[in-house]
């Protein structure tokens, strides 16, 4: 018998989710990714790396990203967001890029990650719901990812906003792997396993 509570709930989200995920896909263009793009190629040229980073939730979508950009031609590091203060700011080196993921941008922790970058001699790309947070501030490049409401019982649990977020970093990846003219060679040389790593021709169209 399903239950007519956790269904409702659960249809209520959803149209949430396909509300919030339209609209916030409309924000994103060309020019959104440009000057995360540009950043990250420039920290490349003068033999610097990217590192993605965050809090909570975030740092779970940090890792998938550092994953994503490896795979499809930026290699990427996952730095860990409160580790980061505690050492792990030794695998940064001045001239790299550090994309930071933060829905509020007021998180206290990555406060003192991003300030630790910055010392380090990093470039911080943004990634938050709040243009006017301190992060953004802090930011040499800000990806906006904000949405209206989360979703779900009590609508606190970050849900939309994670959307957004791997939507504005998967716009992102896909801008670099464009600019980078990555062949199917080159993917399958990264990802040789499964059943991506069988595709050796470029697909026709």
């Amino acid at each position: 018998m399903i239950d007519e509570r956790s269904n409702a709930a659960l249809e209520q989200f959803l149209k949430t989710a396909r509300r919030e995920f339209d609209a916030y896909s409309q924000t994103i263009g060309a020019d959104t990714c440009d000057a995360a793009a540009n950043l990250i190629l420039a920290a490349e040229k003068i033999g610097g790396r990217v590192h993605v980073t965050g809090i909570g939730k975030p740092g779970h979508v940090a890792a998938y990203t550092a994953s994503l950009l490896s795979s499809t031609g930026t290699p990427a590091y996952f730095l860990h967001g409160t580790e980061a203060v505690h050492g792990s700011c030794g695998q940064l080196m001045p001239g790299d890029a550090v994309i930071c993921i933060s829905n509020s941008g007021e998180t206290e922790e990555l406060k003192s990650t991003v300030a630790a970058v910055k010392k380090n001699g990093c470039r911080v790309i943004a990634v938050t719901g709040n243009p006017q947070s301190w992060l953004a501030g802090q930011a040499d490049a800000c990806l906006f990812a904000g949405v209206g409401e989360e979703g779900g019982p009590l609508g606190r649990a970050p849900r939309a906003s994670v959307l957004a977020e791997l939507l504005a970093l998967q716009a992102l990846s896909v801008v670099l792997q464009a600019r980078r003219g990555l062949s199917v060679q080159e993917y399958v040389l990264r990802h040789p396993g499964g059943k991506l790593g069988q595709l050796r021709e470029e697909p026709a169209g």
